[in-house]
């Protein structure tokens, strides 16, 4: 059962990371005036991407700046759930399966 669950959550948090990834390409072809805002099917997908990662990345906004014009929160964020993913979750299961601790 633990087995099932971790395949669960590290699928849905690289999905959410490729959301992520798929978020910041789609901002910068609209910044760098590539793809037109009135192109309805990459303005579906910018609204999409915004809404499921505009929850998360609004606090982390509020306590990183952006630099030089370049919104890090994107990139903290990108990391902070890939050493989650990587490192810590297996950690977890390792754990709760009665495995040792360190």
């Amino acid at each position: 059962m633990i087995g099932i669950l971790y395949s669960i959550i590290h699928a849905v948090i690289g999905l959410y990371i490729v959301v992520l990834i798929i978020h910041v390409v789609i901002s910068w072809l609209f910044a760098f005036d590539v793809v037109s805002r009135r192109n309805e099917f990459v303005n579906a997908i910018w609204r999409f991407t915004t809404a499921l990662t505009d929850p998360v990345l609004r606090p982390l906004r509020r306590l990183i700046p952006p630099i030089a014009g370049v919104d890090l929160s994107v990139l903290v964020l990108v990391l902070g759930l890939a050493i989650f993913r990587d490192s810590i979750l297996p950690w977890l299961v390792n754990l709760i399966r009665g495995g040792p601790i360190l």
